[in-house]
C-alpha cells in the first residue's frame, strides 16, 4: 500500500494501538474505501473502489468486522479525545438521541418494531422494523461552517426485548443504556462538566434524579405543561416531629401560566432558531421541584417559551442545573435539531442502512463506525482547510457561501483520489488522452456522489 497523506494518518493514527500491527494496514484501507465508495457501504464496495475486486484475500476484510478482536468502546474514547480539540476547555455540550435504522432479514435477530419519528407526522403514525441505536454526539461550533454540528462519537445498539428474552438476557431500557453511556463519558473526561440535550423521551424524574447523584450531569429536555410542580420543602423547625417534607405547596401548572394575564413575559433574541437567526421569543422562567408519588423530588429550572408571531405552540423546557440562565438553556436546546441533520447526512452520504452484515458482532460495529466516520470526515476536512482555502460547490442557481458536510466529504475524497492507494493499470497498457476538463467533471461527480 502506498503511504497515506499526513493529514489522514495524523487523524487515524490515534486508533492504531487498538489493532494489531498485522491488521492495522487493512483497517486503514477499509476506512479509505468507505470514504470513497458511493452508494452502498459494504466491504465489497470498498474493495471495488480500491481496485481490489480480484484480491483473493477479500475474506480478511470481512473478518475485521465479524471476528477480529478490537474494542468499539475504546475507539469511541479515542474519537472523543480527537473531537475535544474543537472544545479544548469548559463544559462539553452533548446530544443524546435514538434512531431506528431499517434492517430486514431472518438473521437480523436484534431488530424490533419501533416508532419512526422521521417518517411520522401529526397525522399518520409510522412504525419501522429495524435496529434501534442510541447515539451520543458532541455539539460543537465548526469554525469554517460557522455553525454548530452534532458529531457522533459513541453509539450503542439497543436490542429488542424479544431478542434478550430468547437469550436469557436481562432487558435494559433505553434510559438504562443512556445512563451507562453518560457515566462512561464522565469517566473519560474527568473534570469536564457535561451538559446533555435530549428530547421529551428522556424527561423521566427517576432517570434525571439518578444523573444528579455523585458528580452531577446537567440535562436539558422538554417538560410537560401539566407537570406537577411544587415549591421547595420548607426548612424543618427545631423539635418538629414527623418525616421531613419532600416538597412545599403545589404551584400553578405551566399551562395555566400561559393564559394568566399576570404572567410577566420577557422578550429576548435567540441567535439561532431552527434555520433562523436573531429570532425573537418570549419566555418566563422559575425554579421549582418536580414531583410524582413514589419518585424522588427533582429540583429543576423551567423555561416557558412563547412565540410572538404565533408560528409555534407554547412549550416548556427543564434544566437540572438551577444556576443556568434561561437564554443559555434555550440556545443549548435549539442545537438538538442538529441530531436530525446528522442522521440524515449519514443516511444520504455515508450509506447507513445499506450495509449487509448479519452477524451480531459485525452489526454492532458497522453502524457506530459509519456514524463515527461523519466525525472523522469533519476532522479531516478541518485539518485540510488549515492550509488550504475552503472549497464550496457553487452553481449559477445556488450561490453557496459556507461549506456543509457534503463539501467536507468532497474535500476529503478529492484529496484521497490523488493518492495511489488503489490499484491502477499496468504501465504497458494502452493509454488514452482525456481532456482535463472532462476529468475534473468526473472527479466532481465522484466526490459528491451519495
Amino acid at each position: 500500500m502506498s503511504p497515506l497523506p499526513e493529514w489522514f494518518t495524523g487523524i487515524v493514527q490515534g486508533f492504531a494501538p487498538l489493532f494489531s500491527t498485522r491488521i492495522w494496514p487493512q483497517i486503514q484501507l477499509l476506512v479509505v474505501g468507505a470514504l470513497l465508495s458511493p452508494g452502498k457501504r459494504t466491504v465489497t464496495a470498498a474493495l471495488r473502489v480500491l481496485g481490489l475486486a480480484d484480491d483473493p484475500g477479500f475474506g480478511t476484510f470481512h473478518r475485521l468486522l465479524n471476528r477480529a478482536r478490537w474494542s468499539s468502546l475504546q475507539a469511541s474514547r479515542v474519537l472523543l479525545e480527537l473531537l475535544t480539540a474543537f472544545v479544548p476547555s469548559g463544559p462539553l455540550l452533548l446530544g443524546l438521541d435514538d434512531t431506528t435504522f431499517r434492517r430486514t432479514g431472518a438473521k437480523i435477530s436484534a431488530k424490533g418494531i419501533y416508532p419512526d419519528p422521521v417518517r411520522s407526522s401529526h397525522g399518520p403514525f409510522v412504525k419501522a422494523s429495524g435496529l434501534r441505536w442510541l447515539s451520543l454526539m458532541l455539539l460543537t461550533p465548526i469554525p469554517w461552517a460557522q455553525r454548530t454540528w452534532a458529531l457522533p462519537f459513541l453509539t450503542a445498539l439497543v436490542p429488542s426485548q424479544p431478542y434478550n428474552a430468547e437469550r436469557g438476557h436481562q432487558h435494559k431500557s433505553l434510559m438504562h443504556w443512556a445512563r451507562q453511556m453518560l457515566r462512561v463519558v464522565q469517566r473519560w473526561c474527568p473534570g469536564r462538566p457535561l451538559i446533555v440535550v435530549a428530547d421529551s423521551a428522556y424527561a423521566s424524574i427517576a432517570w434525571l434524579h439518578n444523573l444528579q447523584q455523585g458528580q452531577p450531569i446537567t440535562v436539558i429536555t422538554r417538560l410537560r405543561l401539566d407537570a406537577a410542580l411544587y415549591a421547595p420543602a420548607p426548612e424543618r423547625r427545631a423539635g418538629q416531629l414527623g418525616r421531613p417534607r419532600l416538597k412545599g405547596n403545589r404551584l400553578p401548572t405551566l399551562a395555566s401560566l400561559v393564559h394568566d394575564a399576570e404572567t410577566h413575559w420577557e422578550r429576548l433574541q435567540v441567535g439561532r432558531w431552527y434555520g433562523e437567526t436573531n429570532r425573537e421569543v418570549e419566555i418566563v422562567s422559575q425554579t421549582a421541584v418536580w414531583y410524582h408519588n413514589g419518585l424522588p423530588p427533582l429540583p429543576v429550572r423551567w423555561v416557558l417559551i412563547r412565540d410572538p408571531k404565533g408560528k409555534f405552540s407554547t412549550q416548556a423546557l427543564l434544566c437540572t442545573d438551577l444556576l443556568q440562565t434561561p437564554i443559555q438553556i434555550l440556545e443549548d436546546f435549539v442545537q438538538r435539531w442538529q441530531f436530525e441533520v446528522t442522521f440524515e447526512e449519514v443516511r444520504a452520504h455515508l450509506g447507513v442502512e445499506t450495509q449487509r452484515q448479519w452477524t451480531d458482532l459485525a452489526m454492532a460495529r458497522t453502524t457506530p463506525a459509519l456514524l463515527g466516520l461523519f466525525s472523522l470526515v469533519t476532522l479531516m476536512a478541518h485539518e485540510r482547510w488549515k492550509s488550504h482555502d475552503v472549497w464550496v460547490r457553487r452553481a449559477a442557481w445556488y450561490d453557496k457561501t459556507l461549506p456543509t458536510f457534503v463539501d467536507a466529504l468532497a474535500e476529503v475524497r478529492r484529496a484521497l483520489w490523488k493518492v495511489p492507494t488503489f490499484r491502477t493499470s499496468a504501465p504497458e497498457r494502452e493509454m488514452v488522452q482525456v481532456p482535463l476538463e472532462f476529468i475534473d467533471r468526473l472527479a466532481d461527480a465522484l466526490c459528491y456522489a451519495a
